[in-house]
């Protein structure tokens, strides 16, 4: 599901980002630019497809796992597309694929993140326009998954990344959404905060809080997460706040 991540639920005090920031909802500089997109696959067989919060946090770790790679940074083969893709608009396209179609797409330039079951494969940012034909011919539908248990609660020790509770996402759309929130964490957290979490494996927990809860994330001055409304929900609105441990001690 496409996401572009940039007005808060009606009960929640308005959230101010940054003007220059990729996850405005109001064009910006940022729109003048070459626009890229980050591809996510999630290996989704239809006999046995993972469990929705285990694909949600395999997604959001892609992300971090590619945004410190090191072919990502300085002079890496993927550095230069990375520094064209964050100085645009923040996009991230999640489709799903099975059998000859993810052996294809595993066959392609890219990272491979597993979960307790899940499999999501991150590729290097591409134009917009310019998909590889591997990837281009995948599904966005169909990546609509369920967790057969109620998922256990957050580790509050550990990065937790919350959903929304009054919005109805796909799973592939909550999976863009959780890549978005984990980003903003990343870019937000020091040098030495970003190699301990990254030797630790990037854990997190992805969560839905209550009601009231949620409208307590929004205002914590936590990293938030609003989306530009091209599909499924309404511009701007609220999608996750990333609670990383770190970040939290400073508010």
């Amino acid at each position: 599901m496409s996401s572009n991540d940039t007005p808060a639920p009606p009960s929640a005090e308005p959230v101010t980002l940054p003007v220059d920031s990729p996850f405005r909802s109001e064009r910006t500089d940022r729109d003048e630019a070459p626009q890229y997109v980050l591809p996510l696959v999630a290996h989704i067989e239809k006999t046995a497809p993972p469990a929705r919060t285990d694909a949600l946090r395999t997604a959001a770790r892609a992300v971090l796992v590619m945004l410190s790679d090191e072919r990502s940074v300085g002079e890496g083969a993927w550095a230069e597309v990375m520094r064209d893709w964050q100085d645009a608009r923040i996009r991230k396209v999640v489709r799903r694929a099975r059998g000859a179609e993810w052996r294809k797409a595993a066959a392609l330039p890219g990272i491979t993140v597993t979960g307790d079951e899940a499999e999501v494969r991150v590729f290097p940012p591409v134009p917009l326009d310019g998909w590889p034909k591997e990837l281009a011919k995948l599904q966005v539908s169909g990546t609509d998954l369920d967790d057969p248990e109620p998922p256990a609660a957050p580790d509050l020790a550990l990065p937790v990344l919350w959903l929304n509770p009054e919005l109805g996402m796909s799973a592939g759309k909550e999976m863009a959404q959780v890549g978005h929130g984990a980003q903003l964490a990343w870019w937000e957290l020091s040098e030495t905060e970003r190699k301990a979490w990254r030797e630790a494996g990037f854990p997190l927990s992805v969560a839905t809080p209550g009601a009231e809860r949620w409208r307590e994330l929004t205002v914590s001055g936590l990293p938030v997460v609003r989306d530009a409304g091209f599909t499924e929900i309404a511009p701007g609105s609220c999608t996750v706040v990333a609670d990383h441990p770190a970040l939290r001690r400073r508010r």
